[in-house]
């Protein structure tokens, strides 16, 4: 099998290039109110997934002088203002993304799992998106990189106590005449039984022009009226691409974030809430390259708002933040102990989606042997196979004492993570993909993921020195970092809900 190329972000990222640095801040702090607002959440991206991808671009960089030196590579990390919100929910204090995008959307705590529905289900939360729109003539947008009727992007929108309940969320979606809405494509169309009058035929009964080609969304002007443009090449569960399987001149989020600009930009004002779905779910499948490079493709599409603050700093405001972490990510793994090899992560050349899909549909197909799996991991991910009898030790590590480790940041695994990896291989030839559940020990050694991917991404994980320490989300503060009309209001460390409450007392809606 033919390995694809390394994805441009990994290749290029010692090379990247933040947004023109924003002009006129002090100008930007006096407006009164933001006419124009972008709102970055990063689903399961919290200060771990902003950090590694810095600290991997300074790695990448890094000009061997054994001096370690790191800098602000991020767009993100250029906006003046940093706050941190917290983000338990009704049910839990490792909430879900529907109840915390219900917080940021509406200022109301909810059960996880629901959206912008109060905990009895009987009261919806009109949301942030909805007011602008009707007491101040707002345009919006709504784009995300997952589906576009998914838990984020609907709670700017929708009202429903199951965040499941698809087709009912596509219909509100429609509803809500939101001006343009850019991303993955909606899931259930049809409804839960395929019997219902599909929801793309409901949005141009409505008035929406429907895109489904790349070539359509680059023609797309604001004269086309309200639009639902859907990425063309759609991957796993009918989203966007991840950012490093993305083929050469293929759109990326920044794209739609563009031509979102192009398309909504007036007089009155814009308010455009865009979402790196995919951080979340390469987090929930422990890939460390794939949450890096969405993260950066996020980052790009902050650097798009930040060319459009610096064409109109008093009437701009932009805000980065999460809806909560995702996979419990840490820069620093056992063994590797106080070292890191962030590097190694560019060995990476495609997602696990994209692996199990391009790759392991195939193995299991064809019983393919292990040797030349093996040979497709280290083309794919760098991992070779075991040298020699030579076996590892690690140092006695204690408050006082801070060894450096004998690893060297070498990709030849050990014995103990051969062995490792072998089993994974054993126990996905022996899948049949129809497994519900699973014993602890397999649980936590795979999650629900396919053994032998998940296995491939903790051992280049771990000799990276990045370690996840779940599947699910975790209780961790997000970021809330701001430029703009309004900025200094985010300073300090508040509830998820005040992000709401700011928003809303800046622009006077009710």
């Amino acid at each position: 099998m033919k390995a694809k190329k390394i994805s441009a972000l990994l290749l290029a990222a010692a090379m990247m290039v933040p947004a023109a640095a924003p002009q006129n801040v002090m100008a930007a702090e006096e407006a009164a109110a933001p006419k124009y607002i972008f709102l970055f959440i990063g689903d399961g991206m919290s200060y771990p997934q902003i950090q590694t991808t810095n600290y991997y671009l300074s790695a990448m960089a890094d000009d061997g002088d054994e001096i370690l030196t790191s800098q602000s590579n991020l767009n993100m990390m250029s906006l003046p203002v940093a706050g941190s919100a917290q983000t338990y929910d009704s049910t839990s204090f490792c909430p879900d993304s529907a109840s915390t995008a219900t917080s940021i959307a509406t200022g109301h705590k909810t059960y996880s799992g629901t959206i912008n529905m109060d905990e009895k289900m009987e009261t919806p939360y009109e949301t942030i998106a909805e007011k602008l729109k009707d007491q101040l003539g707002y345009k919006i947008g709504i784009l995300s990189s997952v589906n576009l009727n998914h838990a984020t992007p609907a709670a700017f929108y929708a009202h429903q106590a199951s965040r499941n309940s698809y087709y009912e969320i596509g219909q509100e979606m429609i509803d809500s005449g939101f001006d343009y809405f850019a991303g993955g494509g909606l899931k259930k169309t049809t409804g839960d039984e395929g019997d219902k009058t599909d929801l793309y035929e409901l949005a141009e009964e409505a008035g929406y022009k429907v895109v489904k080609t790349q070539a359509e969304a680059e023609a797309l002007t604001a004269e086309d009226g309200k639009a639902i443009v859907i990425d063309e090449t759609l991957a796993d569960s009918d989203s966007m691409s991840y950012a490093m399987d993305l083929e050469e001149g293929e759109w990326g989020l920044a794209d739609y974030v563009e031509k979102g600009i192009e398309v909504l930009n007036n007089d009155t004002g814009f308010f455009m809430m865009v979402e790196g779905g995919k951080i979340d779910w390469a987090c929930h499948a422990n890939d460390a390259a794939a949450t890096i490079t969405d993260t950066l493709a996020l980052d790009d599409a902050v650097g798009k708002a930040i060319e459009f603050y610096n064409e109109h700093p008093d009437e701009t405001l932009i805000l980065v933040t999460g809806d909560h972490e995702t996979g419990g990510l840490t820069i620093g793994f056992a063994g590797t102990d106080y070292d890191t090899f962030l590097t190694n992560i560019s060995n990476q050349k495609m997602s696990y989606a994209k692996f199990d899909s391009d790759y392991v549909a195939g193995y299991k197909e064809n019983k393919t042997d292990f040797d030349t799996v093996m040979a497709d991991i280290t083309e794919l991910f760098g991992l070779q196979a075991p040298q020699g009898e030579a076996e590892t030790t690690t140092q006695a590590d204690s408050a006082d004492l801070h060894p450096e480790s004998d690893e060297t940041g070498s990709l030849v695994m050990t014995e103990y993570e051969y062995n490792k990896l072998k089993a994974a291989y054993d126990e996905t030839m022996s899948r049949t993909g129809d497994e519900e559940e699973f014993g602890q020990e397999e649980y936590l050694l795979y999650g629900s993921y396919e053994p032998l991917t998940v296995t491939i991404t903790h051992i280049l994980n771990n000799k990276s020195g990045i370690s996840f320490s779940s599947y699910a989300h975790t209780g961790l503060p997000v970021e809330v970092l701001a430029m703009g009309a309004g900025q200094d209001d985010f300073d300090g460390y508040y509830d998820n809900t005040d992000i709401y409450n700011k928003l809303a007392a800046l622009t006077g809606v009710e």
